[in-house]
């Protein structure tokens, strides 16, 4: 990759969204490649924006290669896991071995816990190291290039850089579907499914116990991954049907039965972990009651934390919304809840290099 002189230095901005899996991403192989494939809904409003500057190394006089601030403030922990991404690069792309780097971010939502920001944050990130190497060889790189280099950095982010409903890892049965990048879903979204809610009840803002990479290194030898993997091939194929059909009940089932099993199999591993507040269960019992008084269609969801997601289809967005500032809110932390739906994916932010 030769570059381009105007592009060796100058800024580069992406807002990009979480994701909640509906199908869990739970075990990986090496390097960065899925144990199964896992399908999930971008999200809107929880999002990371990520800043990447960028200059000529001779130009920075002794000044650190990478420098990394999120929220104003520096992170060493979140800096040296950008560098290992970016050195990873290296082999594929040593034009970026010419770079000095300052990056900063800031987050709509509390990090590491459980509400997938490795998944906005790197997915951004993605897309700002996808758009510098385009400007160094003057070649537009593709979303799904983008996506396998988000995958690089944090396997969940390669499905943020798309809106809708989004599926990563190979399935025989849905034409285009990869291990290296994410793809949007081979078939048409029944109405139902398109105008989908997600309310996000923060049980706790502090950092989970574990990290989600240690927790995949869980699956390595666990009891149960190999009919784990199998269940996850299963229910994708099952829960794309509902998606096409508008079958809103064996959503439901499937769904929550994939949140539910994510936790047991952290439960289940050599070194067990509970995830779950004493309000996550409240929460969850609540929100299965509500559902049988009212026949509201709504469900949860939850990733490797104690926060819940609740999803509903938008219709019903009054009535949901009522008994949320009512009922769920009392377990959030601080009353904190993040009301938030289906998103079109990220988005490219103009600044002045």
């Amino acid at each position: 990759m030769t570059e381009h002189s105007e592009s060796m230095t100058g800024k580069i901005a992406w807002r990009s969204p979480s994701n909640i899996a509906l199908i869990k991403y739970w075990g990986k192989k090496p390097v960065q490649l899925p144990a199964n494939p896992s399908l999930s809904m971008t999200l809107s409003s929880a999002c990371t924006e990520m800043t990447l500057e960028y200059s000529q190394k001779g130009e920075t006089h002794g000044a650190p290669w990478l420098e990394f601030k999120f929220e104003d403030r520096k992170q060493e922990k979140f800096k040296e896991k950008i560098a290992s991404y970016i050195k990873s690069l290296f082999a594929d792309y040593p034009v970026l071995k010419q770079f000095s780097f300052k990056i900063s971010s800031t987050s709509t939502f509390p990090h590491s816990t459980g509400i997938a920001s490795s998944a906005s944050s790197m997915s951004a990130l993605g897309l700002c190291v996808a758009e510098l190497l385009s400007r160094c060889s003057g070649i537009s790189l593709s979303l799904q290039e983008a996506s396998r280099l988000s995958r690089l950095a944090s396997g969940s982010a390669c499905r943020s850089v798309y809106g809708g409903y989004t599926i990563w890892g190979y399935v025989p049965e849905l034409a285009g579907t990869s291990d290296e990048f994410a793809v949007p879903v081979p078939f048409k979204i029944n109405p139902v499914f398109l105008g989908m809610r997600d309310a996000i009840f923060v049980v706790s803002s502090r950092e989970k116990e574990v990290s989600s990479r240690a927790g995949h290194s869980l699956m390595e030898g666990h009891p149960y991954a190999a009919p784990r993997y199998e269940m996850a091939r299963a229910n994708i194929l099952d829960l794309s049907d509902a998606l096409r059909t508008g079958d809103v009940e064996r959503f439901i089932r499937i769904t929550e039965a994939e949140a539910l099993t994510l936790h047991a199999l952290m439960m289940t591993s050599r070194k067990s972990y509970l995830l779950f507040e004493p309000n996550t269960l409240n929460i969850v019992n609540s929100l299965k009651q509500f559902r049988e008084e009212t026949k509201i269609p709504v469900c949860f969801s939850l990733d490797a934390g104690p926060n819940v997601h609740m999803l509903y289809p938008l219709i019903y967005e009054k009535t949901v919304r009522d008994w949320i500032l009512e009922v769920p809110v009392q377990f959030c932390e601080n009353r904190r809840w993040i009301d938030d739906r289906i998103g079109d994916g990220p988005a490219k932010i103009t600044i002045e290099d």
